[in-house]
This record gives structure tokens, sequence and C-alpha cells, in this order.
């Protein structure tokens, strides 16, 4: 299988960070009630949170770039074709003729940096197939698309 052609949104990569960033608040929340509650443990106190620091920061600087490098997608006639993951990577591929539904998401950070997910319902047992982090014009033009498409398949797609 060839590498499927488009990539997320330049914009992916903001939103991976934000997400991200946010989801390190838990850990550094967690050590600032640590801290305010036991003072007796300021030494341990400041490796954890050094060593959260870095893993933080090491986190935020390299996962999103490195999805936004694998993240791929394409539809054609045939098929729904994406690649996703950073450390695990996955492909998939999902003939038209087995679509079942085409849905777009937008969460609240994706609304704000104009965003939208595909996504492409099939009848498999590996579930459904995410296009994420498109522009939200590239997302509606892909569900007419898609659509489209898969009404021309007549299949009961099962």
């Amino acid at each position: 299988m060839t590498d499927p052609a488009w990539r997320p949104s330049p914009k992916a990569r903001l939103l991976w960070t934000v997400q991200i960033a946010l989801a390190w608040m838990i850990p550094f929340v967690a050590q600032i009630v640590w801290a305010a509650l036991d003072s007796a443990h300021r030494g341990w106190q400041l490796v954890v949170f050094l060593l959260t620091l870095a893993s933080a920061v090491l986190h935020i600087g390299v996962v999103p770039w490195w999805r936004y490098a694998v993240h791929r997608w394409e539809v054609t006639d045939e098929a729904v074709y994406t690649r996703v993951g950073w450390l695990a990577q996955e492909s998939r591929v999902a003939p038209i003729s087995r679509v079942q539904t085409v849905d777009t998401d937008r969460g609240p950070l994706e609304r704000l940096l104009g965003l939208a997910t595909v996504t492409v319902t099939t009848a498999s047992s590996a579930g459904a197939v995410q296009i994420s982090a498109l522009d939200l014009a590239v997302a509606e033009e892909t569900v007419t698309r898609l659509t489209r498409i898969a009404a021309q398949h007549r299949g009961d797609a099962t």
C-alpha cells in the first residue's frame, strides 16, 4: 500500500500541542497541591517537578511534529485510506462499498482553530475510520465527496 497523499491541516500541530499541554496540567496541579500540603519534602518535590517539566517539554515539543509527519489520508473512488499514530502507527483502508455513514465532529479546540474530524463508519469490526484535524472547508468537501461516491456504490455495506 502506498502512503495516502494528504496531510491534516498545518494547524493540527497547534491543536495537538494544546491538547498535550492541557493533559500535562494534571500532574503539575497535583504537584502544586503536594507542595502546599507537605513542606517537609521540598527536595523530592523539586526533583519530581524537574522530571515532570523535562518530560512535558519533550512531549509537547516532539509529539505534535512527529504526528504531523506521520498522519496522512486520502479518499479515492475505491476506498478511504488513513495512516495515524506516532509511536504505534496504524494504516487503514476502508473500501467505499463498506461505508455506512460519514460524519463530522468539532470539539471546542477544533472549533476555535477552524478544524474538524471526519468519521467514516464502515461495516467493519475494526471500527470507524477517522480523518482528524482537517480544515473545516476540506472536511465539508470530503464529506460531500464521500457521500457522492458511496451513493454510486449501491452495496449493502455488510
